[in-house]
């Protein structure tokens, strides 16, 4: 028997959230879960890939090394989601490195097994392939939110992603649930700590959000949204 019974609700958009219970269920059921204390390495860049990993209840940050030699936050996953996957289609070193950010409970599965298991289940294949086509869309947005918006705006749009995603209600309104520094948020908009300490100034004036350690608060949660210029829903 699987525990996805006991976690919590799958990230929306993720790859357990698109399948139906039954393709969900059988995916669940390869390989082991594994719990990991926060700060624990799942993944690192440069390293052959020899395993997937799926979130049951987790979070977790991507980053890589940029030309230069900084590590960039590329994104967040979650419960639901799935990482390592395409070191497991060849013979290829893992791209990004992957840390947990808390105790994390994820199902380790070898890639050979989670291939076997797409070639079998037609659904959880079709999903995956979803799962990188918004994951692409996310990634060509984020390239034309640096061109096309300026960086508080573009901030808004990422603290909106990151409550629909992530968020729980706090009592001032909607935590973003990641504990994220102001420097990781500006590498995921692509703008300097400085900049982001700025526009995040601006939008605590202006009654949007609330400044955390390590996080935010989306104090309104509508008028966020219309001042990013998006609609209430993940956008990949």
């Amino acid at each position: 028997m699987t525990r996805s019974s006991e976690r919590r609700p799958w990230s929306p958009g993720s790859l357990l959230d698109r399948l139906p219970e039954a393709a969900r269920e059988d995916l669940l059921r390869l390989g082991s879960p594994v719990t990991y204390p926060g700060r624990h390495v799942l993944v690192r860049e440069g390293d052959p890939g020899h395993a997937v990993y799926l979130l049951l209840d987790a979070l977790v940050k991507v980053t890589a090394l940029s030309e230069n030699g900084s590590r960039t936050l590329l994104s967040i996953r979650a419960s639901g989601d799935v990482v390592g996957e395409t070191a497991a289609f060849g013979d290829y070193a893992r791209t990004a490195t992957v840390t947990t950010c808390g105790r994390s409970l994820v199902r380790v599965v070898k890639g050979p097994v989670f291939t076997a298991h797409l070639a079998r289940a037609p659904e959880v294949a079709t999903a995956l392939s979803r799962v990188a086509m918004d994951r692409l869309r996310f990634a060509n947005r984020r390239r034309l939110d640096f061109a096309g918006y300026e960086a508080d705006v573009r901030l808004a749009r990422v603290l909106v992603d990151l409550a629909v995603r992530h968020g729980r209600p706090h009592r001032e309104g909607v935590d973003v649930g990641v504990p994220v520094t102001q420097a990781e948020l500006g590498e995921l908009v692509g703008i300097r700590e400085r900049t982001v300490q700025k526009a995040m100034h601006d939008l605590s004036a202006r009654g949007l959000v609330l400044q955390r350690h390590r996080g935010v608060v989306v104090r309104d949660m509508e008028g966020l949204t219309a001042f990013a210029d998006l609609s209430l829903r993940p956008s990949g």
